[in-house]
Parts: C-alpha cells; sequence; structure tokens
C-alpha cells in the first residue's frame, strides 16, 4: 500500500552565477542539487523535486516554483527555516513554503510563467550589477523596440526563436505579454523586458530580446521582427543575448499555493 507524503510548494529565489542551471548535474552544481541535498539534511535519503521551469545556467530567479515530498509532517514556516540553514551559503533562498494536495505539480498545475530581463545601456563596464544584467554600451530606442515587440504577441510559431536543441514538441507557443519599460539612472538607462506566457521554447526569451536590441540600435527595423517570425527558421533570428539579465520572476497557478504566507514573504 503506497504512503501518503505531506506535499510541500517551495518558492525559490536564487542567483544563476555559480550554476550550471537549475536540473542537477552530475558534476557540476545546480540549484536543483543544492535543494535536494540540503533535504537530505533534514530527511536522510534521496530526495527528487519538481520544478515549474528549468533555468538555463547563469540565469536567475526571484519566483522560480518547485515541489518535494517529505516524511514528516513539518510545519511550513520550520521547513523553510531549517532549508534556509542548510542552503548557506549557496546563493539558494526559500522565500515562502505551504503544504499543498498531493495532486499539486510546480510544473503541471502551472498556468502561466513569468520573466524579466535586465538590460543596462552606459559605456562604463558594470561593477555592482555585473552578472546581474546585460551590459549594452550604446542608446537604444525603446520605441521601436515596443513597436517591434508586437510582431510577437499572441500565438505563433516560433521556431525562429527556438533554441535547436529545444526538446519542446512543438514550436506553436501563445506569447500574452512582452512589456517594455526604461528607467534613466543617471550613468546609464535600464530597459526591463517583461514576459508572459503559458510556457516558453528553450531560450525564447534571450532569443527575443537579443533581436529586440538589434531593432534598439538601429541594426533591424521593427517590421524586420515581423518578417523574423514568419520566416520560421533559426537562422532569421537575431543574436541570442546573455543569460546574466535573466529571471524567473514568478508562476502562476489556478490558486495561488502562497496566498496565506504571502505576508511572511
Amino acid at each position: 500500500m503506497a504512503i501518503c507524503m505531506p506535499r510541500y510548494a517551495l518558492m525559490v529565489e536564487y542567483h544563476g552565477g555559480p550554476f550550471a542551471g537549475w536540473q542537477r548535474q552530475a558534476d557540476q552544481p545546480s540549484v536543483q542539487g543544492a535543494i535536494e541535498a540540503a533535504l537530505a539534511r533534514l530527511e536522510p535519503r534521496a530526495h527528487t523535486i519538481a520544478a515549474a521551469g528549468r533555468t538555463d545556467a547563469g540565469v536567475h530567479a526571484t519566483g522560480q516554483v518547485a515541489h518535494c515530498d517529505m516524511e514528516r509532517d513539518w510545519d511550513p514556516y520550520r521547513l523553510t527555516e531549517a532549508l534556509n540553514f542548510h542552503l548557506r551559503p549557496a546563493p539558494v533562498a526559500i522565500v515562502a513554503c505551504a503544504l499543498v494536495d498531493d495532486r499539486w505539480h510546480a510544473r503541471f498545475s502551472a498556468m502561466e510563467r513569468r520573466y524579466m530581463f535586465r538590460l543596462i545601456s552606459r559605456r562604463a563596464f558594470l561593477t555592482h550589477d555585473a552578472g546581474l544584467a546585460w551590459h549594452v554600451k550604446n542608446p537604444l530606442d525603446v520605441e521601436a523596440m515596443r513597436q517591434g515587440a508586437r510582431h510577437l504577441i499572441g500565438r505563433h510559431d516560433f521556431t525562429t526563436f527556438r533554441s535547436t536543441l529545444c526538446q519542446a514538441d512543438s514550436p506553436v507557443k501563445t506569447l500574452d505579454e512582452i512589456r517594455i519599460e526604461q528607467e534613466d539612472r543617471g550613468h546609464g538607462v535600464e530597459i526591463r523586458f517583461y514576459l508572459r506566457a503559458r510556457s516558453f521554447l528553450h531560450n525564447q526569451v534571450r532569443s527575443i530580446v537579443g533581436t529586440l536590441e538589434r531593432v534598439g540600435a538601429g541594426s533591424w527595423s521593427p517590421e524586420d521582427v515581423g518578417h523574423a517570425l514568419a520566416a520560421r527558421s533559426r537562422a532569421a533570428c537575431g543574436p541570442v543575448c546573455p543569460p546574466d539579465g535573466l529571471y524567473l520572476t514568478g508562476v502562476g497557478y489556478p490558486d495561488d499555493p502562497f496566498a496565506d504566507v504571502a505576508a511572511n514573504r
């Protein structure tokens, strides 16, 4: 007879710089591996956790969601504190924890994913934001990038903006939102790209941002983005931007598992 183990949803924040990505690696550090090792300190056995999305090497998160199954009935607050104690000094933190139904799944129950990409435009190299944003030396035309982004909203075949290593069954996705905001920082301009969809293809966000940067730089026209999309060819894509500025900022569910613990985050 199968034993029902309590399931916990975890909201995870991490700096992706030291990791080979979210997914456990045999010979390289990963975020999944760090959390599973911390869980093994609490309940000594092999642990396997599942996440809403597998971020690549160097990609960060402020709102990744995962779930774990435990043998003991842990108070969510105590589980959070214990995991964070054993995660140190790795740049990974559990910022919220909630007991969920054993049928709830961090990946398969998710209804949307939200990403944010940070780009800083200035001549001087980055100091405090090094590894946390993409550094572009020349000014960019934000309005032109917004015009280019409009071609990508909606349901499309995103083959052009898909990694050749992507394992998704179909390149057809619905991109619900691309919002681009800018802020004058005195010494340069920070541009943030906000993207929202039920799911994304491998390298889709970085391919889109890299292409829109070419529009902002004046190398592409906004209409060129539509032509690239229609080409359905990876060769038509602009350069893929580095992972430094990419953040998984949130995952949407029919019922927010963290609604009751939001005040403690």
